[in-house]
């Protein structure tokens, strides 16, 4: 539905409220919504009727993207390049009445969104707090498909929308000023909409650049050399992400699309557009982004049965870089903090951590400079217990030992009332055993944050033996409230996360002991799409953590375990040559300089290179054949309860391929029974761990 409201200076205000919705939406079928209303504007231009126009909504926010369910299921290559032309016809047709269009923003504008706003001559933005606005479909494997990469270069030139679109940011009102995406904010709905008719109201003509014959994009063309040569570099840098077809087909419509006409270049986007979208990296993508996001944020493994929890103030021990950035992730969504440690000197550290990245936030346009005061007045420190008398929650976020954990959950609980809960963030330590000296074990429950806590948007909530459901449901509302992703575990060996990030680790150590160089390994791994080398991670996670995971997992199997061959490497490596990773500045890469790492020339003389041929392909398979199949085994055993917090989990809780779409989704891309089948032959060559579980055969068989 648009409403149509015309004023007595002749300016129509069109407002976009679609019917049945929470948001406004840009699918298949808006272009023939604006028709009708297009046509009557056109009419209302020629009889002198019409001054100018202005786009809002009456929604929360302003225009989402992309219908993504259309989208995911779309295939047809005709199909996808009709659906995106049309838009562009729309927008065309939009932009181009003869007279100014406004877009009034007054909320979130993302992906196709956006690209309405951005079909209009002025952006005026309601610089409200969580409202952003932007493109980030390359976050989906996608690329805009509604002429945003072609008008973005025609107002920013080449190289600064190259950046725009490739970073996927959504860009905050004042970043998005600052980096001329939108030309103006205002303070409130009424400011916004005086804005925008005082602006009509000095501009009488309607023509956008691409449409002067004197217009130019800033910066030049791909024609000319300097242009040339920077899309050279830009090509170089894009072997860093070469595991991702969206940056470089970007690259590819700017630099052909500034070659050609406004709407010559229109279409070469569309092109692109439309291959990419039938490309299984991009179904991957949306699969894992879009669906399983919503799948857990709809709360669909959630226990059912209890009210949302609304937590107002939380407790954090131990002030270190996981407890801080805990309390930032806090504060920065309304959540008021106790901070405790051994003294409060020591717990005044954190509030200068937060105080740090507070600052690096406003530099950044990612945060007002008038909100600081009020977040970090959020924050009290404390070197007692007693100051958790009313909090909702405790985190603790020691030092990872059992006696240390148990000790300051004993010292929290004290004054912590019946009704609040404790969360342990723990790596390693099951939570039902720290739960034993809990007076309320009912209550106790993992959380386990990833470094850095801040930034990482995935939680494990960890079910101990004796934590009830609804501890379970209010853990999962805290998550949500600091806009992370929480997903439910089974308390086992490693829970999820580490438990299938292990076996890329150990993957890579065992082929440093069958010969292989340590960094053809290293190299391979990350080809594959994994953030580090095996042996780079080993060594961030220290190798005495990777052991200990096989020795969990040894004492739960008992007989039936069969000790994975990189074991008497770490034995070695721990053992022998004293080397048990980065925080000893030894390990499989030695660390002269504090901020650089070199494999350890040792290992030549430990792990000397015997093989002749580098299979790159089997290599890279055993890397992602190894995790899947683990996190099949999780799946199997109950440790993780659905197929979208298995994905999103495996995504970012170690960084298994974005476009790959998760572990499970790998499954689904490369084909069950194929997947099974190529199980048999890593079986046979490298042993019982390449096994394919039970669940897996028997997705293999129903599909």
């Amino acid at each position: 539905m648009i409403k149509y409201q015309k004023d007595t200076d002749n300016i129509v205000t069109l407002t976009l409220d679609m019917s049945g919705r929470n948001a406004n939406v840009i699918n298949h079928e808006i272009g023939d919504l604006f028709l009708p209303v297009l046509q009557h504007l056109q009419e209302e231009k020629s009889k002198g009727k019409l001054r100018g126009v202005i786009l809002t909504s009456a929604k929360k926010t302003f225009l989402s993207g992309g219908d993504l369910e259309y989208l995911y299921q779309a295939n047809d290559p005709a199909e996808i390049f009709h659906f995106t032309e049309k838009l562009k016809r729309f927008l065309r047709d939009l932009e181009s009445p003869g007279v100014p269009v406004v877009a009034a923003i007054n909320g979130t504008a993302l992906g196709a969104g956006f690209e309405l706003a951005l079909g209009c001559h002025r952006r005026i933005l309601l610089a409200a707090p969580r409202t952003y606005v932007g493109l980030p479909e390359v976050l989906m494997g996608l690329i805009p498909g509604a002429g945003g990469i072609i008008r973005l270069m025609w107002l920013l030139g080449i190289e600064q929308a190259y950046a725009v679109l490739t970073e996927g940011r959504r860009y905050s009102p004042h970043e998005a000023l600052e980096a001329g995406i939108v030309d103006e904010l205002a303070d409130n709905r009424k400011d916004m909409l005086d804005k925008a008719k005082a602006w009509l109201m000095r501009n009488k003509e309607g023509r956008r650049p691409w449409d002067r014959q004197d217009g130019t994009i800033p910066g030049g063309t791909a024609k000319q050399p300097a242009v040339a040569q920077r899309i050279v570099q830009l090509t170089a840098h894009l072997a860093e992400k070469r595991n991702f077809l969206a940056p470089q087909a970007i690259l590819n419509v700017l630099t052909e699309g500034s070659k050609v006409d406004f709407d010559t270049a229109c279409r070469i986007e569309s092109r692109y557009y439309t291959h990419l979208l039938r490309s299984s990296q991009t179904k991957n993508m949306i699969k894992a982004f879009w669906f399983d996001f919503h799948f857990i944020e709809e709360g669909k493994n959630r226990p059912k049965g209890f009210g949302k929890f609304r937590p107002r103030k939380a407790g954090v021990i131990g002030a270190g870089q996981m407890g801080s950035g805990i309390v930032l992730a806090c504060v920065v969504n309304g959540i008021e903090v106790v901070l405790k440690d051994v003294s409060k000197s020591i717990a005044e550290r954190g509030r200068e951590f937060v105080a740090n990245r507070l600052n690096e936030m406003i530099a950044h346009g990612r945060l007002p400079a008038e909100e600081r005061a009020g977040i970090l007045g959020r924050i009290r420190t404390t070197e007692t217990s007693k100051d958790f008398e009313h909090c909702d929650l405790v985190i603790e976020a020691v030092f990872e030992n059992r006696n240390v954990k148990q000790k300051v959950t004993k010292e929290a609980e004290m004054y912590m009332d019946e009704y609040s809960i404790f969360g342990s963030n723990t790596v390693s330590i099951p939570i039902t055993k720290l739960a034993e000296t809990s007076v309320r074990p009912e209550n106790y429950v993992g959380l386990h944050f990833f470094h850095p806590a801040e930034e990482v948007p995935l939680v494990e909530i960890v079910r101990g033996a004796r934590t009830s459901d609804e501890t379970i449901a209010r853990a999962f509302d805290f998550v949500r409230a600091i806009r992370k992703t929480p997903i439910i575990v089974k308390d086992d060996w490693g829970f999820y996360a580490a438990r299938v990030q292990n076996t890329y680790i150990l993957e890579g150590i065992t082929m440093l002991q069958e010969g292989y160089p340590p960094a053809l390994i290293e190299n391979i791994g990350q080809q594959a799409g994994m953030p580090k080398g095996p042996l780079a991670m080993a060594d961030d996670i220290g190798l005495e953590l990777a052991l200990r995971y096989e020795q969990q997992a040894a004492e739960l199997y008992g007989a039936k375990y069969i000790q994975h061959p990189a074991v008497s490497v770490l034995a070695k490596m721990l053992e022998e040559l004293q080397r048990p990773g980065r925080a000893r500045k030894a390990g499989f890469y030695s660390y002269e300089q504090p901020d650089e790492r070199q494999i350890w020339p040792g290992l030549q003389e430990h792990f000397p290179v015997t093989q002749q041929a580098y299979p790159t392909e089997a290599i890279l398979e055993r890397f992602l054949f190894a995790q899947v199949i683990e996190a099949m085994w999780c799946m199997q055993e109950g440790v993780i309860e659905s197929v979208a917090a298995a994905n999103l989990g495996s995504i970012h809780g170690w960084g298994f391929p974005a476009f790959k779409g998760g572990v499970i989704q790998y499954v689904h891309d490369y084909g069950p029974a194929e997947f099974v089948a190529r199980c048999k032959v890593y079986e046979t060559g490298f042993g019982q761990r390449f096994r394919a579980p039970k669940i897996l055969r028997q997705m293999a068989e129903i599909l």
